[in-house]
């Protein structure tokens, strides 16, 4: 039997929270691929660690910065053309918190 890492209640509670919308076959997928996820990162915990040294990349990788220059804005009209509502030369967004 495979054990449950996260339910049906928490999948579509953290979907309210991200405001998506998921019909009851879409609830059940990611459910089910979430609870593999979670099981497969259980199993990875399982492997003896000790003494290995922590990397970011699994190759090593060049510095990938690029030169900091100064460049034109985007005019505040413009990014706020497609902006549902904006108010004062900003972004109108509703509250968030719960």
């Amino acid at each position: 039997m495979e054990k449950i890492k996260i339910s049906k209640d928490e999948v579509t509670h953290v979907a309210h929270l991200a405001r998506l919308e998921f019909g009851e076959a879409e609830t059940e997928k990611f459910t089910a691929q979430l609870n593999g996820i979670l099981r497969y990162m259980d199993k990875l915990n399982e492997v003896d660690t000790n003494g290995v040294e922590p990397v970011t990349h699994a190759i090593a990788r060049k510095n990938a910065f690029r030169e900091d220059a100064v460049n034109a804005s985007l005019p505040p009209e413009a990014s706020l053309a497609n902006a549902p509502e904006s108010r004062g030369g900003c972004f109108l967004v509703p509250k968030v918190i719960e």
